[in-house]
Order: C-alpha cells, then sequence, then structure tokens
C-alpha cells in the first residue's frame, strides 16, 4: 500500500537530530524522499546544550535508507542563505522534484531580558527568524515551479504567548507566524500552503537539559529529568510534562499530506493544551 507521501520529496532544516530528524524519519515512512540539511555544529550563544553533530547527521541518513528511501543531506546554516540554496538545488537535482518544506531548525537559550547580550539576541533572530525566512526563501521558486507544495515552519509555544526569560526567542517565534501568514496570502495563488505548528516543550536535549530543568524548578541544581517532570507538566493542561518529537511528525505529517489540502495560514498548536491555560 502506498504512502500518503509517494513519490513526494520534502526539504527539512535542523535535520541531525531531534525533532527534524522525527520529521524525516516520519514523512519517509510515508514515502518521501529527503533533502537534509543541518549546521551540525556550536553556535557561539547557546550553552545550555550540546550542539548536533556531523555523526547525528549521518545517523539521520542511515535511519531514512534504511526506510528504503533516498536522502541528500548537506551540513550547512540557515543564516547562510548561498549555502542553503546550494543544499536544496543539489538535492533537487538529485531528486527531482520539491513538494515539501519543513522550516525545523531552531536554537534555544534562557536569559532575563536585561542580562540579555547584544550577540545573543542578534543570534537568535538570524537563526530562529531570519534562518526560517532563508529557508522559504531558498525554496519557493522550487514550489512554484512545482505547480504547488505545502510548507510547515516550526514556530512554539512562545510564539502564541509571552514566555519569560526568553525575550529573544519569543520575539523570534512570533516572527515566524508573520512569515507563514504572509507567505500563505502571497502564494497561495500559486496553490502553496504555508502553517505553523506551536509545540510545548518536546522531550529533546532542547529542554532536558540542566538548565533548563533548573529554570523550572526555581534555580535547582543539576536537577533530574524525573523532578523536573512535575514542573513541566503544571504548565500544560493535559497531565503530560512534554510531548514526543514523533506527536509534533505527525502534525506535521497532516498539514503536508492532501487530507489537508484546503488548511493554510493555520497556526496549529501540538501543545497538551500549553496555551489555553
Amino acid at each position: 500500500m502506498a504512502g500518503r507521501l509517494e513519490g513526494k520529496v520534502a526539504f527539512i532544516t535542523g535535520a541531525a537530530r531531534g525533532q527534524g530528524r522525527s520529521h524525516a524519519l516520519r514523512l519517509a515512512e510515508e514515502g518521501a524522499d529527503i533533502i537534509a540539511v543541518d549546521i551540525a555544529a556550536p553556535v557561539e550563544t547557546i550553552q545550555m546544550y550540546p550542539p548536533a553533530t556531523e555523526d547525528d547527521l549521518a545517523e539521520t541518513v542511515r535511519q531514512v535508507e534504511a526506510l528504503d528511501r533516498r536522502i541528500v543531506a548537506t551540513q550547512a546554516d540557515v543564516r547562510d542563505p548561498a549555502a542553503l540554496r546550494s543544499a536544496v538545488d543539489d538535492g533537487v537535482a538529485q531528486l527531482g522534484t520539491l513538494d515539501i518544506v519543513l522550516a525545523n531548525a531552531g536554537v534555544f537559550e534562557i536569559f532575563p531580558a536585561l542580562e540579555l547580550s547584544d550577540e545573543a539576541w542578534r543570534e537568535m533572530i538570524d537563526i530562529n527568524l531570519t534562518g526560517v525566512w532563508n529557508t522559504c526563501k531558498v525554496s519557493l521558486p522550487h514550489l512554484v515551479e512545482n505547480g504547488g507544495g505545502a510548507m510547515v515552519l516550526t514556530s512554539s509555544t512562545a510564539g502564541l504567548k509571552g514566555t519569560p526569560n526568553t525575550i529573544h526567542y519569543t520575539a523570534a517565534k512570533h516572527g515566524v507566524v508573520g512569515i507563514m501568514r504572509t507567505l500563505a496570502n502571497e502564494f497561495a495563488p500559486h496553490s502553496i500552503r504555508v502553517n505553523t505548528v506551536h509545540p510545548t516543550g518536546v522531550d529533546t536535549v532542547m529542554i532536558q537539559n540542566e538548565k533548563t530543568r533548573g529554570l523550572f524548578l526555581g534555580g535547582a541544581e543539576n536537577p533530574t529529568r524525573e523532578q523536573a517532570a512535575e514542573a513541566f507538566e503544571a504548565t500544560n493542561a493535559l497531565p503530560v510534562p512534554w510531548v514526543e518529537s514523533r506527536d509534533i511528525s505527525n502534525a506535521i505529517l497532516f498539514l503536508v499530506s492532501d487530507e489537508a489540502r484546503y488548511i493554510t495560514g493555520v497556526a496549529l498548536p501540538v501543545d497538551a493544551g500549553y496555551t489555553i491555560k
């Protein structure tokens, strides 16, 4: 039985691990071939958690190929539009088309607003906002040429409500919604749909680190995963501390599939009720 994305090609940024790898695998399970990009290197102002590596990106390649799908993977920085354009152009040349774009790459860091350095502000905006635009900019010509397609931009619950101690992250994630709504209108005549997803905490290294856990526990030192779970759960309406990457991947799969063929311009929370509290 053919998958829902049989014959489709998806371009995914931040694909080395976490949500990005999950998205690549979920779409590949449904028949898509993958163009994968990740910086796979340190980001100077992000010190909360270790960076993705070249080995991580290679593991994504291995797992996609184990599903008998093709994948073209490139180490590239979303802040570099020339590198992104080269990666997507090369992927399209090898795989034949482009149907789906997931602007997933992003970073997270915690700072009280008045302790935030100018450099940390700029780097967050450059990656989490400008990097999303760069991803869209290099992909849209391919989607137009293809006669349509679907884009999903990864925002956050912080793109829908204010989150203390993350002003740079929150500003960027709100901006992603603006990019989505504008492109959804501008490219609807080309049959290109554009939506955002807004996860609550996802069980990846981005929240599973001592600094983030400590913030949720009022500054506790070296808190364990189990100790943090109760505090995380208090932020969600449903009785869960966090969601899994696959939960976000399943929502994205729906949005890029023909089942959502008339859904565009939507900010979809996948947040266990975080934004209704």
